[in-house]
């Protein structure tokens, strides 16, 4: 009974698709699977069916979709079987909203948690069952994502395609005097109010913002205060589960990578972060270089009012850096091309821009032009591949040959070609050879891309979340919390 109803239905599926002028069965592409047979038979006896080929009965389950190919396994062994196979459930994986890339990344790398990961990153993984990844990411709930950031603070749902909604940094809610817990709490409480979203119904993921950096006792101990005053903000707001990540370390997961070393120029400042294995190295050092989007969008400021510009406001001088300014390959070469171009920002008109588009970005590689007393972005780089180098903690020449960059104004064209330029100028053949630096992937948003990645791994609420109790229990293992008074 159940085979026909199913058969039944396979049927009008096929008619249907038949009438719509639909693909035929070889355009839809399976993902990487061990050997199947090339009988039905072989799979055990299915009657009548056994005469299919299995690339039919394949595309019978494709068209079933994932409900009625999971109850299909109920009929038979037969049928169980078939409806296992890797390649059908991964191909019902690529149907949904996350890029397939990017779902094999998550659950190959990110499934044990923030504390193992494999080292590479490969494209296929014999040893997953799809049918329970897809299983589980279909139960996973959604997660509230807070993206502090350093100049603008983004938030949204896991399940949505981008963050829903920005707001200023929970550094600018309240009295400065205020204690922190005060003002994590009003700052977050805003943004559910914002959301429309009750606490407790739901996980959150934060990300942490690059901050006290150093590999110091004081460094530490400040991590750890923001850590648990956050924790325990949340808690008493009676969220059920907690996630916090490094920001960085968030967009070094939107490019696939563990490991690499991440350049985020943020609002006021720029950091250098080797990150090894999901982990942020503070013991080799995080380069902190003393400009960021805040001195770019100045510096271009002061140009256009030498040449008697005139403007509304600093965010009009920052929609036209957006739009008209890039980073030269060869600054000297750029200053003898023709390089003037306009562009409109809404409510003022048009603004026409020549040298000034590169000369802006040029300050981060030659502060001086900018009569800042800086080093430059590709010294601070090449210098923290160095202590990378030098460590040898790992064994590992390469982990740290991957630049990934974060950051608004790291979305500037020709920022990664420029950066892997000047590296392998600047560095020795041994340390150069093989450095590829990548582009912000999901550009201003990738730590919050990042973030979504992991609240949607199958593995989510066990391996990367804490709750309540567990940080109760912790908070009394390690004695009295002065989270409260900071």
């Amino acid at each position: 009974m159940a085979m026909a109803v199913l058969l039944r239905k396979v049927w009008g599926s096929v008619l249907a698709r038949a009438a719509a002028g639909a693909a035929p069965p070889e355009a839809f592409a399976a993902a990487a699977s061990p050997r199947r047979p090339q009988a039905a038979g072989e799979y055990g006896s299915l009657g009548a069916l056994d005469v299919l080929p299995i690339d039919v009965l394949a595309q019978i389950l494709r068209l079933l979709g994932p409900a009625d190919a999971a109850r299909s396994t109920a009929v038979c062994r037969a049928w169980r079987l078939l409806a296992s196979d890797n390649g059908l459930w991964a191909f019902f994986l690529r149907l949904g909203p996350d890029p397939w890339e990017l779902v094999v990344f998550a659950e190959t790398h990110l499934g044990a948690g923030p504390a193992l990961h494999p080292g590479l990153y490969y494209d296929s993984s014999p040893q997953l069952s799809f049918k329970h990844v897809y299983t589980r990411r279909a139960v996973v709930p959604g997660s509230i994502i807070v993206d502090g950031g350093s100049g603008y603070c983004k938030y949204g749902w896991s399940k949505y395609a981008a963050p829903s909604g920005r707001c200023a940094t929970f550094l600018e809610f309240g009295n400065i005097e205020s204690p922190m817990y005060a003002r994590l709490r009003h700052f977050l409480s805003t943004i559910y109010t914002r959301m429309q979203v009750k606490p407790s119904t739901q996980p959150i993921i934060v990300v942490l913002p690059l901050c006290h950096s150093d590999d110091t006792e004081s460094a530490r101990a400040s991590r750890k205060q923001y850590r648990d005053t956050l924790y325990s903000v949340l808690f008493d707001m009676n969220v059920p589960a907690v996630c916090s990540v490094d920001q960085a370390v968030l967009a070094l997961y939107a490019a696939k990578r563990t490991s690499g070393i991440v350049v985020n120029i943020g609002f006021n400042a720029t950091s250098i972060v080797p990150i090894f294995q999901g982990r942020v190295m503070h013991e080799i050092g995080v380069e902190t270089v003393g400009q960021g989007a805040l001195k770019l969008t100045g510096f271009l400021k002061e140009l256009m009012q030498q040449r008697n510009i005139t403007f509304e406001s600093l965010y009009t001088v920052r929609t036209i850096k957006e739009k008209l300014c890039y980073v030269a390959a060869d600054y000297e070469a750029e200053k003898r091309k023709d390089t003037q171009a306009s562009c409109e920002v809404d409510g003022e008109g048009w603004f026409t821009l020549s040298e000034e588009r590169f000369k802006t970005a040029e300050i981060l590689f030659q502060p001086q032009i900018g009569g800042v007393r800086a080093m430059g972005l590709h010294k601070a780089v090449s210098l923290c591949m160095d202590h990378c180098y030098i460590s040898e903690v790992f064994g590992d020449d390469n982990w740290y040959k991957t630049v990934v960059l974060s950051g608004g104004s790291s979305c500037l064209p020709g920022l990664s070609e420029r950066l892997e330029k000047e590296l392998r100028e600047l560095l020795p053949a041994h340390i150069s050879e093989g450095i590829r630096v990548i582009p912000p992937p999901f550009g201003i948003d990738s730590a919050w891309f990042g973030a979504k990645m992991i609240s949607n791994v199958s593995t989510f609420t066990e391996a990367w979340c804490i709750k309540k109790k567990q940080f109760r229990q912790k908070t009394r293992r390690n004695g009295p919390s002065f989270v409260n008074v900071w």
